[in-house]
Formats: C-alpha cells, structure tokens, sequence
C-alpha cells in the first residue's frame, strides 16, 4: 500500500527527532522520496510550528528546547525524562493544531511527546499505540481514527484496557462503555452549532440548512448538534441535511449537493446555510457563484472548523474549535495524572468553540 503524506510526516518529525538536526537531502535519502517531496513536508510542518528550518537543513523547534530548560521540577521536569505517547487520525487540518498544542504543553513540563498516524484507519489504531508504548511512552494522548458511529464499538475497547494513563482526545465514547471512564478533553461541537444557527437566526434569517458530512467524530457531532439546536430555538429544518463529500474524491456527488443547495435558495427553502467543513465550504462558494448564487447576496454562510475559512474570497464566518486548547488541556491533564496515580476522580473536560464573524453572512436582513 502506498504510504500516505501523514505517514510520511510521522517518519520524517521522527527522525528529525532523534537527531535534533538534519539535512534535507538525508532525509530524502532515508524515507525514499525526492528532495522535492521533503521541502515541500518540511515547508507545511514548519508552518505548523513542527520543526524549524534554515538553509537546506531543519531542526526540532527551539522553542520546544526552551520551554524544557525552563520548567520546573515534578512530573516532566528537567530530567525526568519523561516520555508521552500521541496517536492522532492526522497530522494535518484540524488535528495539526491539536498536535501544536500538546507540543508546546509538553515541551514546557520538559517532557518528550511523541507521535503516530492512524490516517482515518482505526484498524491500525492499536498496533500504532503498541508502537508508542514500545518507544517508551509513559502516558497516552489518543484520538482514535473513528469515522463512522460504529467504529467505537468495532475498534475501541482495547483502549480502555491500555497499561499506562490515558487521554482520549476529541472523542465521546458512548455513556456507560468502557471508554467513558477515561479522562477525556472534547470540544463541544454542539455548542458551536447553536452559536452559529443563532447568530444566523439573529441577522433574520429562518433555520439554516446544513450541508455535512458523515465521514468523522466531528462531522457526526455537527449533525447532532444540528437537530439539537433547532429544538432549543424552536425551529424546523427547512429540509433534509444535504449530504457533502470531498469534491476531489466524488466530483458527481458534490456537484448534486451544491446543486441541491441552490435549488433550496432558488425556491426561497432557505437563505442561510452552514457547511461543515471550511474546505467543503470554500469549493461551495465558488460552483455556487458559478450557478449564479451569490454569498452573501442571495446565501448567508456559515463555515465550520475555522481552518481556512478566512483564506475564501469572500472570507467565511466560521465556528472556530479550541483544537490549540485541547491538545493543551489533554497533555496537562495526563502529566497531572501521572503525578497523582490512579486513584483521584476522571475527568471529563468539555471547551467551547468561538464564533469568529466575517463577511460571508451579510447585513442583518430589513
């Protein structure tokens, strides 16, 4: 099977790693890719803060040494040595700043993380763990690589039988399961739903449609959190939830879905939509311009994830999660465990995304 771009970002922040420096053309050499392929890895990763980079070579971020030298003693203190595992579906999109924030948070304590990539496959997801274990990790962080509702039932309860502290990381396993007594940090993506349908209800507009999703914990808990807020508001769905899927993968299937979104605005169904995600959002914006819709003129739009909504011609208002905060929140949570044992009380830690208001949702309608 041909190794995936986050598979490949795992080795290389590898082996950057364990060496603190290396030349670009070496690691070309060692993953088997062209020196082009590396530049362009370590052009992305430096962007997220992942490594540093200067003049043909890189290096793993100063800050994060910085950080070590200056913490205090205790758990992860200069010295200790202490190891944590991360497993996250991706080091890309939403979880790249994930991944950010437990960096920085370990790198402060002068603990060392580590990190795996399931790539949306949780049949690799315990293999992957037992890797983390194996390279010395003492606490887990673990985002499993769920992408369907039943996924935590099929591929999920090894986690909740892992020999060492663990943390699972925007995942809500099912009330009463296995899973649930884990410490957990979540956003609370149903919040960030009502936020948005709010803030749309406010301008004048009736309920919004949604456009989603179905292919992640995320994109499930938007849909959920959907039907949650039109009952607390006291609306009803103008329609159906319109099904949306990566245009580059399924081109048919998105060209019905905008299609789909702008019969609704056509037939005076809806003026406002929220679309998740910011990406899926961005391509609906342009096929719809060409269709002759217009945002903010004919749609209000709401994008969710806050990746690159702001990036769009018309930057997007976008439900923004606290993906930093949680990587932040989860690593702090799992040294605090690792200091006190396994007798004080889990926790579950629940963040409240933002709404961060742009232009694509126009004037309050007269």
């Amino acid at each position: 099977m041909r190794e995936s771009a986050a598979e490949r970002h795992d080795r290389l922040l590898g082996l950057v790693r364990e060496r603190g420096s290396a030349r670009v053309s070496d690691l070309a050499a060692q993953l088997g890719v062209s020196p082009v392929t590396v530049r362009r890895d370590v052009e992305e990763l430096a962007g997220r803060g992942l490594l540093d980079r200067v003049h043909g070579s890189v290096s793993w971020p100063q800050g994060a040494a910085h950080a070590a030298s200056a913490a205090t003693a205790g758990p992860g203190g200069p010295g200790s040595g202490l190891v944590l595992g991360m497993l996250a579906p991706s080091s890309t999109y939403y979880f790249a700043e994930v991944i950010r924030g437990a960096h920085e948070a370990a790198a402060r304590v002068g603990a060392r993380l580590i990190l795996r990539i399931s790539d949306y496959r949780p049949r690799e997801d315990q293999a992957r763990t037992e890797g983390l274990l194996s390279a010395g990790a003492e606490g887990l962080l673990v985002a499993p690589g769920w992408q369907h509702p039943g996924d935590p039932a099929a591929f999920g309860d090894w986690i909740a039988s892992l020999p060492v502290p663990t943390v699972l990381l925007e995942r809500r396993p099912a009330a009463g399961s296995p899973l649930d007594g884990l410490d957990r940090v979540c956003s609370d993506h149903a919040h960030g739903v009502l936020l948005a349908v709010r803030h749309l209800v406010d301008l004048g507009h009736g309920a919004p449609l949604l456009m989603a999703r179905a292919d992640s914990p995320t994109a499930v808990a938007v849909r959920s959190g959907y039907a949650e807020a039109l009952s607390v508001l006291g609306l009803r769905a103008p329609q159906d939830v319109i099904d949306s899927v990566p245009a580059e993968l399924a081109p048919d299937a998105f060209e019905e879905a905008v299609r789909a979104l702008r019969e609704a605005v056509r037939s005076g169904v809806a003026t406002a939509a929220l679309i998740h995600n910011d990406v899926d959002a961005i391509q609906v914006v342009q096929r719809l311009a060409e269709l002759g819709v217009r945002v903010p003129d004919d749609l209000a739009l709401i994008a969710y994830d806050d990746e690159v909504a702001a990036l769009a011609d018309t930057p997007l208002t976008a439900v923004a999660p606290p993906k930093r905060e949680v990587g932040r929140h989860a690593t702090e949570l799992l040294v605090e465990r690792l200091g006190q044992g396994t007798d004080t009380p889990r926790r579950h830690l629940t963040l409240l995304p933002q709404l961060r208001v742009r232009d694509s949702c126009g004037a309050p309608l007269s």
